[in-house]
């Protein structure tokens, strides 16, 4: 499998295939990296496609930087990769996975992308910061004063943070997307979904039995075929 290794202002990537005129961009979730999409990419590279991925902060290469995977910093980033993707290839498209979509929500509201395809996303960073503070048994009032708490499951709540997300909605959203989503999903409630592919006409697939984290191989086996049908 034809592979190349770049870096884009210090950013570490991957190119992935032969010379295309069309690329997608992957942007992974959290504690994934640039070389997971390794186990698909052969999928779209049989199709004539090149995928693109990267590390984003904290994650893979750059595990030793000192910038911390926050939207404002990711969607910067995010944002100057698509404009390097759109200066050397004529159509680009987006895969995502859990926060990657989040992510891409956030830097790709106003841009002319062909298509996108979502993987367990996490399409309402709000309500999810909710909900870790109902499971941490944290109110309001206590984020606010503290500003940053650990909890028990793993997450470190900040109101810095879940004031981002108050204050930066996903209004808009003009990209055609297909949604893989894990019937057992505990980042992405169902009604949240729900709200999702209605308000901008996305197509749902769900992965029954699943949870958040696809890995199994029958999982791995279904996201292939969802793959094979929707690139």
């Amino acid at each position: 499998m034809k592979r190349e290794n770049i870096k884009i202002s210090g950013i570490p990537a991957v190119l992935w295939g032969k010379p295309s005129n069309d690329v997608y961009l992957y942007i992974h979730g959290k504690n994934g990296n640039k070389e997971e999409v390794e186990q698909f990419a052969d999928i779209f590279i049989d199709k004539g496609l090149q995928i693109f991925s990267i590390d984003l902060p904290e994650h893979g290469d750059r595990k030793e930087e000192k910038i911390a995977l926050e939207p404002w910093n990711v969607v910067p980033e995010l944002q100057m990769i698509m404009n390097y993707l759109k200066e050397n290839w004529n159509r680009v498209y987006i895969i995502g996975n859990s926060i990657g979509c989040w992510f891409s929500l956030l830097a790709f509201q106003y841009e002319s992308i062909e298509k996108g395809l979502f993987i367990a996303p996490i399409l309402n960073m709000e309500q999810l910061i909710k909900n870790m503070m109902k499971w941490a048994s944290v109110t309001e009032n206590e984020l606010k004063n503290k500003k940053k708490i650990e909890t028990s499951f793993g997450e470190t709540l900040s109101w810095e943070y879940y004031n981002y997300t108050r204050d930066n909605p996903i209004d808009i959203w003009n990209v055609a997307t297909k949604i893989l989503y894990p019937e057992k999903d505990s980042m992405t409630d169902i009604e949240v979904m729900k709200k999702f592919v209605e308000k901008f006409s996305s197509q749902l697939t769900v992965l029954h039995g699943a949870e958040h984290y696809i890995h199994k191989p029958k999982e791995i086996e279904f996201l292939r075929d969802w793959l094979e049908v929707n690139l």
